[in-house]
């Protein structure tokens, strides 16, 4: 586990951009696993950046994104099709078909097992970019998570689906359902990076990073992987500090 320590927001997002594009341009073709949510909004506009300066070009990069909400077209500004073309796909000069995100409509356990294929199809992810919610969920893979699934439907938490809330007019509108890449298939990516930002993810990290290795925090199975980096900021290190780890 390389643990990279950063002062805010802003480093990590060029820390965790920088990381990236190195992959980007060791192996040009690369497959990504992308993660959706306010903490990588930064690292993409960085990758944007880059892009727009003539650092970086994704037109052989493939992409697979970790998860989608059930019942929402890719339309919706809601969905996380949506969320990738407005922050990244739409901004830089990647194939469109080439960026592949599960099928909020599809009959769920048809689209998993594609969604599964897929994935294998690729040769696999080289480098799987993740987020981590306060609950030590990566992905939609909530507390209790089996640590070999692989792509499969799940019905959200209530502090996920409340935590989510706030990106709707009505709470109500909210999905209640979503499909998400396994954890089996997370763990299965040649190189993980796990950004975490803010003091509400404080006990989540120091969880993930130093607690047991168990299903109640599903980032802990993230410490048996052999290629695990660790962006955080100072807020989200501190109940790290507290503990001494």
């Amino acid at each position: 586990m390389k643990v990279i320590r950063v002062s805010d927001y802003a480093e990590l997002s060029r820390k965790a951009a920088d990381l990236i594009a190195e992959e980007i341009r060791e192996k040009p073709d690369c497959v990504l696993g992308l993660a959706t949510g306010s903490t990588p909004e930064g690292t993409y506009k960085q990758l944007v950046a880059e892009y727009e300066a003539g650092k970086l070009d994704f037109s052989r990069v493939r992409t697979v994104n970790l998860d989608e909400y059930r019942g929402l077209p890719g339309s919706h500004p809601q969905s996380y099709r949506y969320f990738m073309d407005t922050h990244l796909f739409s901004r830089i000069n990647i194939n469109k078909k080439n960026t592949f995100i599960p099928d909020g409509l599809a009959p769920e356990k048809e689209e998993c097992e594609e969604y599964e294929k897929r994935i294998l199809s690729l040769g696999g992810i080289d480098l799987q970019l993740l987020g981590l919610g306060r609950n030590g969920h990566i992905g939609f893979n909530e507390p209790g998570t089996s640590f070999i699934m692989e792509t499969h439907p799940v019905k959200l938490t209530s502090s996920t689906i409340q935590a989510n809330a706030r990106l709707f007019n009505d709470p109500e509108e909210v999905p209640r359902r979503a499909v998400t890449m396994g954890i089996g298939t997370i763990m299965s990516a040649r190189e993980i990076l796990l950004i975490v930002n803010g003091e509400d993810k404080a006990e989540a990290l120091q969880k993930a990073l130093y607690g047991p290795v168990t299903p109640s925090c599903p980032a802990s199975i993230l410490q048996d992987h052999p290629a695990l980096t660790v962006i955080a900021d100072e807020e989200a290190f501190r109940e790290i500090q507290a503990c001494g780890s």
